[in-house]
């Protein structure tokens, strides 16, 4: 089989779908099918990695849209296709198109898929409404954009089983994305509650039952394997770990007032960068936490693999923004658990040890962190430490590996239904 997989970024740029994306097709490829990758061309070449696996991607003309060049984008339209069909003529035919992307990466896909004529699958990874929504106040002005810009780049919505069935309930981002993937034959969600999302607000598949498939992201294999390798470091107290972007929607400020309220005996490291880091410095000072919380900043992927799995517990956050929040499973896959501030995505992660947050207080964290770090000082005390690690055995479902058989069921009946 060969899928062409369209993106609205490099899956070499930064970002957690991205890294979904350099999975599915490792995985993919291990079982003998072909994937290709089609996305707007980087403008940052030091972050070409895979050189050796060139001829998996076809980088589409793009223009930079950040400051730091990381991110590209590539408009939908005739350079375009002819672009993505000259790099297809040298292939074997596709199967199908797999999109993976909510914005130009949905509209390119849906245009390759009609002029190839094959079966659209379409995987929704971003929380578009609640995304917009806390970056600027004028989202809905931005969601009627989003849909005057479809109708500019696709035309007519054209359903996959020919009927138009954009329910009322579909409105504003959810009403953009509903006319996405009524073109498609099957869509899905990375995680159970943000599929619930979708089909609540009326975003459905245009063919069969219209139901959103959940095919989870999983996690490297390889970089699992190694990680859970090296040895976690002696400690005096527990160690928590944090990982994400340093901004509003990820209440790292709330994590630091939850430290300071519990009165935790604990060391807390916090990897990423943003926004919000002169605040998250000043909240640090103004606690007087310095000698318990530290900053680490950005790392590479390894590194963050290597601190979730050296820490004696994760500490998740946001509430309602993810739709699966990747860190908890990396952790889990690591043997290490989490204290959960979304029962949401602790229910997606089900493992057997966690802690959660009763609400979505400060104090309530607080009082989570306390138990958490009570009973891992304990456990450690009477060395017993494995008590709150996840077992192995249990770990291995979150891998790649075991993840990429429901992404073949989804591409089964996406065929079966052709």
């Amino acid at each position: 089989m060969h899928v062409l997989i369209v993106t609205d970024q490099h899956p070499e740029s930064l970002g957690g779908v991205q890294v979904a994306i350099r999975l599915q097709r490792r995985a993919l490829e291990r079982l003998g099918h072909r994937v290709t990758i089609a996305a707007p061309a980087l403008h940052r070449r030091e972050y070409i990695t895979d050189r050796e696996n060139r001829e998996a991607y076809v980088d589409l003309p793009s223009r930079p849209i950040t400051r730091d060049r990381e991110y590209g984008l590539s408009w939908p339209g005739a350079r375009t296709d002819r672009v993505l069909a000259a790099a297809l003529a040298d292939r074997p035919r596709a199967d199908l198109v797999h999109v993976q992307g909510d914005f130009w990466g949905a509209m390119i896909g849906l245009r390759a898929a009609r002029g190839l004529r094959v079966p659209l699958v379409i995987t929704l990874h971003n929380h578009v409404d609640a995304g917009t929504r806390a970056v600027t106040p004028l989202a809905p002005f931005v969601f009627r954009a989003l849909r005057g810009w479809r109708r500019l780049a696709l035309g007519r919505v054209r359903p996959a089983d020919g009927a138009v069935r954009i329910p009322q309930r579909a409105r504003g981002a959810w009403r953009y994305l509903a006319e996405l993937t009524a073109e498609a034959v099957r869509i899905s969600a990375p995680s159970r509650h943000f599929a619930r999302q979708l089909e609540a607000h009326g975003v459905r598949a245009g063919a069969g039952d219209g139901a959103v498939r959940v095919t989870p992201g999983g996690v490297d294999d390889a970089a699992i394997e190694a990680a859970r390798a090296a040895p976690r470091a002696p400690r005096e107290r527990p160690r928590l770990v944090w990982l994400g972007r340093m901004s509003h929607e990820k209440r790292v400020l709330e994590l630091v007032d939850a430290v300071a309220a519990s009165g935790i005996d604990a060391e807390l490291v916090l990897h990423g960068a943003g926004l919000l880091l002169p605040q998250l410095r000043e909240r640090i000072a103004r606690h007087g936490l310095g000698e318990r919380v530290r900053i680490a900043g950005p790392v590479p992927y390894a590194e963050a693999l290597a601190a979730m799995r050296d820490a004696d517990a994760l500490v998740q956050t946001s509430i309602g923004f993810e739709t699966q929040g990747l860190t908890p499973f990396e952790a889990a896959a690591l043997g290490t658990p989490t204290v959960f501030c979304d029962p949401a995505i602790a229910e997606d992660v089900a493992a057997s040890v966690e802690w959660r947050a009763a609400d979505a207080s400060v104090a309530a964290l607080a009082s989570a962190l306390r138990i958490a770090v009570a009973e891992l000082a304990a456990a450690s005390a009477a060395g017993d430490a494995e008590r709150f690690r996840i077992p192995a055995a249990e770990s291995a479902r979150f891998l790649q590996s075991a993840r990429s058989e429901a992404m073949l069921r989804l591409y089964g009946e996406a065929l079966t239904r052709s």
